[in-house]
């Protein structure tokens, strides 16, 4: 372990000894302070290794957000093990295919999710539940916490991978991102300088722990030694009775969960007086409506993606309306051109990143990690401008790694496409993303039918949402007797998205 490394293990023993008596977290009926959360760890890694989970080793974990979560990844920092997050909105073979990437030595899935797990290989894999009551091949999670005498702490170096989370992939295969402990604890740490975080604040933690925005507000939080209200489910109502309960003053959002807990918290008569800080993505509409309903807040917006383990870059809505903020310490973030040469500012330029937030590589994919970091940066596909004071301005995503994001969600145009080739009745299809007023970016789809088709939008929109998750299926389909086609002999995805990107 170097003499200069700093993990998560250690933050969490830190927050026992400064902060131990006060609250880490709200979850499951129970409140569990901070000596606490890091007893749980340590009984939990006990179990873990008498189970022969040690250093390296992935453990997956397919539950809603709670405390089984956050003590997996305490006790997996406690080992060196690696946690693997797995999206519960994926499909069964969406979810198989995590699960072999990464071989895990244990599974750990609630019950409401084991269907799930239906075209997973887990004859090598011990598999445990969140139930209280287990049948063979399952056992209770509760089972692993030991109260004897707590494993020792293995010697980890901070760029050790913490976590797989796997990302929407360029060729229609999730890539799993190893993030490390240092690119983790790095981004936690630019939040709690930004935002001012201290002891004193509490996160209504509605984003899910599958994703990196969910997991880095609960370590920014665990960062500041703060509290997390841990909710299993989005329900405005609910997430504005109980932020005033809690007093929480911080809150991730993605399209359209502010504007539903802005009506939520009208109905209820309700300010959301302790809330402060509010960041993600939304409409100016929106933000515009928070501004004036929570004038004592701030929207943050934001530049980042799963590789670089958080946000580059940082500020308030109010600050420069539209952009994504300023460049975060202690990394450089360029915009460079075709050939890797920087751009002029007010030029459009691909975002490349450097610093510790950028991510140890996509698992087992070494031909694609030499195309991300050539040249000694992460090319992260997406492209931006910098005006004169140094703020970015997104502009979209490279030809090479076009993006949607419906609700904050990645989905790659090649995934769709692959499933929609899959029908028999579809000859070829360009997926794109369009303007949507619920979900901010939608799924669209132009195909061309095999000859004498019948085939109907409505029939194929659920046959794709039956082979990847349900948010990635199309919205609006289009039928197309021809797709124009490029010199190169392939469908021409400009002129399609000319065409029919209304």
């Amino acid at each position: 372990m170097s003499l200069r490394s700093f993990t998560l293990h250690d933050l969490i023993e830190r927050n026992a000894a400064q902060h131990g008596a006060r609250t880490a977290f709200v979850a499951d009926g129970e409140r569990v302070s901070h000596a606490e959360f890091a007893a749980r760890g340590a009984q939990l890694a006990a179990g873990l290794a008498a189970a022969g989970v040690g250093r390296g080793d992935r453990v997956a974990v397919l539950a809603h957000n709670g405390l089984a979560f956050v003590d997996l990844l305490a006790a997996a920092a406690r080992l060196g093990a690696i946690l693997v997050p797995i999206n519960w909105r994926l499909s069964a073979e969406e979810v198989a295919h995590v699960l072999a990437d990464t071989t895990p030595r244990l599974l750990v899935a609630a019950p409401e999710f084991h269907a799930l797990l239906a075209a997973a290989d887990l004859a090598a894999v011990q598999r445990m539940t969140t139930a209280p009551d287990a049948t063979a091949p399952w056992q209770p999670l509760a089972s692993l916490y030991r109260d004897e005498a707590p494993v020792p702490a293995a010697p980890v170096d901070d760029d050790a991978g913490l976590a797989v989370v796997h990302t929407a992939a360029v060729g229609g295969r999730a890539r799993g991102a190893l993030l490390t402990h240092r690119g983790l604890l790095a981004a936690a740490h630019k939040q709690v300088h930004a935002w001012g975080l201290t002891a004193d604040d509490v996160q209504a933690g509605v984003l899910p722990l599958f994703h990196l925005a969910g997991i880095g507000m609960t370590l920014a939080l665990l960062a500041a030694g703060g509290a997390s209200l841990l909710m299993a489910r989005f329900d405005p109502k609910a997430l504005v009775e109980a932020s005033d309960v809690h007093g929480a003053s911080v809150l991730g959002s993605f399209p359209p969960m502010l504007s539903s807990v802005l009506d939520a918290a009208a109905a209820a008569g309700s300010p959301l007086r302790s809330l402060r800080v509010v960041s993600g993505i939304d409409s100016p509409q929106t933000l515009e409506r928070f501004a004036s309903a929570c004038p004592h807040a701030d929207f943050w917006v934001a530049y980042g993606q799963t590789e670089t383990s958080g946000s580059v870059t940082m500020g308030r809505w109010r600050d420069r309306p539209g952009s994504a903020g300023r460049p975060v310490e202690q990394h450089v973030v360029l915009l460079v051109d075709d050939e890797d040469r920087p751009v002029a500012a007010g030029a459009t330029g691909e975002i490349v990143v450097r610093g510790p937030m950028v991510f140890a590589g996509y698992w087992g994919l070494e031909d694609d990690n030499a195309f991300t970091f050539r040249g000694g940066w992460h090319h992260t596909g997406d492209m931006g401008r910098f005006d004169d004071e140094g703020f970015l301005w997104y502009a979209g995503r490279s030809p090479a790694k076009e993006l949607i994001k419906p609700g904050g969600e990645n989905v790659y145009p090649a995934e769709v496409e692959r499933a929609l080739r899959e029908h028999p009745e579809v000859r070829e299809a360009v997926v794109f993303g369009v303007s949507d007023a619920q979900w901010g970016e939608a799924v669209k789809a132009v195909c061309v039918r095999t000859p004498g088709s019948q085939l109907v939008a409505e029939s194929l929109i659920e046959f794709v949402g039956q082979r990847i998750a349900r948010y990635k299926k199309p919205k609006h389909v289009v039928f197309v007797e021809a797709l124009p086609v490029s010199a190169a002999g392939a469908p021409d995805r400009a002129a399609v998205k000319a065409a029919h990107g209304g």
